[in-house]
């Protein structure tokens, strides 16, 4: 974290980043409840333990924790920029709640990259909502696996995202999944979105208060257009997760091709 950034200019870049996110998928509250919700029936505990995979800035991360605050939540991304918000905007709650949640810069598609997340008991539960999408399937299949060897029986891999039907098995499924999140959209942001993900993005890049994350980021040459990988195809996560040995997959709450796949160790 750059000691250049303010809790109040991180909270700012993310209540913006919230905003964008929120355009482009009007049910995005509804699906974090639904998984919140999901992680409290299963775990068992007042103080479970989650990894929250592709963490971005950790809007889901604060949510889960506004509804379990005993929980503990190990937030993983790869972009030291949009960790670097999570980090300054929550540092005050770190120093209130210490170990509660931690922020760690972690690159899932390196085989054995759970070894950083320095763990002391099995898992309760792997969420990630809008990230898995950009692994290649390979780096998906094995990410997959690897939180399979630290979740508990019967412990909760909860992946909300926009995964379509095989156009090639389901074609006017998977036109219908899209379409009925474009009328939604458009329902409620009729004249269009005020800011999208890549203006977002060239905002923020250009902000000299974030000067420090941003040159942190091009060094390590990650990338934020995470569009149009074959992994934000339903099949490709289902059949993995199966792979992986999971006992149970299936959509929890959708609508769509937005959906919470669920899968139970």
């Amino acid at each position: 974290m750059t000691a250049t950034l303010d809790a109040l200019t991180a909270r700012a870049w993310i209540d913006r980043w919230d905003a964008q996110q929120e355009e482009f998928m009007p049910d995005r509250e509804e699906r974090f409840t639904a998984l919140i919700d999901a992680v409290a029936e299963t775990a068992g505990r007042d103080d479970p333990l989650v990894i929250d995979l592709g963490c971005g800035p950790g809007s889901l991360a604060v949510r889960l924790l506004a509804q379990i605050p005993a929980g503990v939540v190990v937030a993983v991304d790869a972009d030291p920029l949009l960790l670097g918000l999570g980090q300054a905007a929550h540092a005050a709650d770190a120093v209130r709640a210490p170990g509660t949640l931690r922020f760690v810069e972690l690159d899932m598609r390196l085989p054995g990259w759970s070894s950083g997340l320095s763990l002391d008991r099995q898992v309760d539960a792997a969420v990630s909502t809008t990230a898995l999408h950009w692994l290649p399937p390979d780096s998906l299949a094995a990410m997959y696996a690897e939180i399979a060897t630290l979740l508990r029986p019967g412990g909760l891999l909860l992946n909300g995202d926009h995964l379509r039907e095989d156009e090639a098995v389901s074609p006017t499924l998977a036109k219908l999944g899209r379409a009925l999140n474009e009328r939604e959209e458009h329902r409620k942001a009729p004249a269009g979105r005020s800011e999208t993900w890549t203006a977002w993005w060239n905002a923020a890049l250009a902000d000299a208060a974030l000067a420090d994350l941003a040159s942190d980021r091009q060094r390590r040459l990650v990338d934020a257009e995470h569009h149009g990988s074959a992994s934000g195809r339903l099949a490709v996560h289902v059949d993995a997760l199966r792979a992986a040995g999971f006992a149970e997959v299936g959509t929890l709450w959708q609508r769509g091709d937005n959906r919470l796949l669920c899968a139970v160790r």
